[in-house]
């Protein structure tokens, strides 16, 4: 999978972008704040429906503008797809893949799968739970779109329960159960996702870990949900939707109690640990970085053998948060396939692009190589 073309206009700082990519490694250089990462943001827009930044699709059109346009260029062997996104300060987004219109954004899910590095990726492992969570849904849903709608339906009754569970006055408790059945449908199917792909994923890590530090700690991750009594892992998979069920059933006094919804996944914990202790409290900064990094290199990999095909690249500015023995261990196993790099500095050593691009004002020059 390959983007072989790029169009933008007014997206982030850019008027107009006209940009053919190679099918190995582009790297964009340049200052801070001249547009480098604004480009890997529009490839991935293309792949997710949104900013890797987390920021609304209003941030991404040019101030003055009313809309921002996205056209790429995708090809999987032999064949060739158009995406054209009209992407709006207000108002809904407009989609068209090989000029037909998508009804729905989540239609676009599977067009592009990327893999991106950013130097935010430390709080994968020192950060709150939701983030590990997103990374487990995100890396989901690339690989089989159709987590997703039970990713909207669990958020969408999540919130309908919890609106009903706070309104004033007595809770309406026939409407409370038709929206347990349908945490439970919806929950079940998401815990079960993630279960599976963990089990995909640990044997990555640990591959990963090794090749970016050159040891093999004792490394290990555990799924925790505190509706399923703790641990839950592959054994409990055929067992989730009773599990949750019967959870469900057991909290609600106090959930009648406390107004808001206790049971589900969005409060579970995935654990990484490192030589038997919790990474975000126990790792150093570096092993924490080895780890996220191991982290993005693990779901990568999983992508490529669940999918068929590597996913794209993007590199936004990685290696300037690397010492130098990690860096070089990054750049020796960095996966093969078409990769976008950022970078304010100097380009690492065993790095060896196809083409090089310097980045200024939202304009771009070619370097010689």
């Amino acid at each position: 999978m390959k983007v072989a073309h790029l169009w933008l206009t007014d997206f982030r700082c850019y008027r107009e972008v006209d940009l053919t990519l190679g099918e190995g490694l582009t790297v964009l250089e340049g200052a801070n704040a001249q547009g480098k990462t604004s480009l890997l943001e529009a490839v991935t827009w293309a792949g997710t429906t949104r900013s890797f930044r987390g920021v609304p699709d209003s941030a991404l059109v040019r101030d003055g503008a009313e809309l921002a346009v996205l056209r790429l260029e995708v090809t999987s062997g032999e064949r060739t797809q158009l995406l054209e996104a009209e992407i709006r300060a207000t108002g809904r987004n407009r989609v068209l893949v090989n000029h037909h219109a998508l009804a729905r954004a989540r239609e676009l899910l599977g067009f592009l799968r990327v893999t991106v590095f950013a130097p935010d990726d430390l709080e994968l492992v020192k950060g709150s739970p939701s983030g590990r969570r997103d990374y487990l849904d995100d890396l989901l849903v690339s690989m089989a779109p159709r987590y997703e709608a039970a990713r909207g339906d669990y958020e969408k009754v999540l919130r309908q329960r919890n609106a009903l569970l706070r309104a004033p006055g007595p809770v309406d408790l026939p409407t409370l159960d038709v929206f347990d059945l349908q945490l439970v449908a919806a929950g079940a199917e998401l815990v079960r996702g993630r279960l599976q792909l963990i089990d995909r994923l640990e044997p990555q890590i640990r591959l990963a870990y090794h090749d970016l530090a050159s040891a093999t700690p004792e490394l290990e991750t555990r799924y925790e949900a505190e509706w399923a009594g703790g641990d839950l892992d592959l054994s409990n998979v055929a067992d989730v939707g009773g599990i949750l069920e019967a959870a469900v059933v057991a909290a609600r006094p106090r959930e009648l109690e406390r107004r808001t919804t206790l049971v589900g996944p969005h409060r579970d914990e995935w654990r990484l640990r490192l030589r038997g202790l919790e990474a975000r409290t126990h790792a150093s900064q570096g092993e924490q970085r080895t780890y996220a990094l191991a982290l993005r290199l693990a779901g990568h990999h999983t992508s490529r053998e669940v999918v068929g095909e590597d996913p794209v690249l993007l590199l936004d500015d990685v290696f300037s948060e690397l010492d130098g023995d990690r860096a070089e261990a990054l750049v020796r196993h960095l996966p093969a396939g078409q990769t976008l790099l950022t970078t304010a500095g100097v380009v690492p050593d065993g790095i060896e692009p196809e083409r090089r691009l310097r980045v200024v004002e939202g304009r771009l020059e070619e370097v010689g190589t």
